[in-house]
């Protein structure tokens, strides 16, 4: 059973807190309690800090257009003086392409679009399975990242109709002449 000096312990602490404080010379020894009064000063809540933050992000959109009807009848026209070719081949090009060689997109079939460089090349784009190439025959919308490349397994397609889709595989198309 707990002595009756253990309950009144704790009021004896609160009186000696609540006692006026006076100030006592350096060398003169510490009033009882001071010890404590001088915690509970330490561990007295700071006022709050009023703190203004700004975020700023920067988000860049690129748009990918199909190529207008004139520009095609034009590319068109040209090839009307070269031989044209049979069949196209695929051949590996790599992961990524940069962004700001696509000239323009239209659709292939199943889930492939044909992206026209402004080198003159084709690439051929691979949709993941669950992605039609129907969906983007107005253009796609993709974010710029800053090494400004497209890159499958990275990057989404929006398309303008809302359907959401990563590449799977990149192939340079290549001309068959026979």
């Amino acid at each position: 059973m707990p002595s009756i000096f253990a309950y009144l312990a704790p009021f004896a602490l609160l009186l000696s807190y609540s006692a006026p404080a006076e100030r006592s010379p350096p060398d003169a020894p510490a009033a009882p309690g001071s010890a404590f009064r001088e915690l509970l000063d330490a561990s007295a809540p700071l006022p709050p800090q009023i703190s203004h933050q700004v975020r700023i992000e920067r988000r860049v959109t690129v748009r990918i257009a199909p190529r207008s009807a004139a520009e095609r009848q034009n590319l068109m026209a040209e090839f009307a003086q070269v031989q044209r070719p049979t069949r196209y081949e695929e051949r590996k090009i790599g992961k990524c392409v940069l962004i700001d060689e696509i000239a323009g997109v239209q659709t292939g079939s199943g889930d492939r679009l044909v992206l026209f460089m402004r080198d003159r090349r084709m690439v051929n784009a691979r949709l993941e399975k669950s992605c039609r190439s129907k969906d983007f025959y107005s253009g796609f919308y993709l974010e710029r990242n800053p090494d400004g490349k497209l890159c499958i397994d990275r990057d989404k397609l929006q398309s303008r109709a809302g359907a959401n889709c990563e590449l799977n595989r990149l192939r340079e198309l290549v001309p068959v002449y026979e």
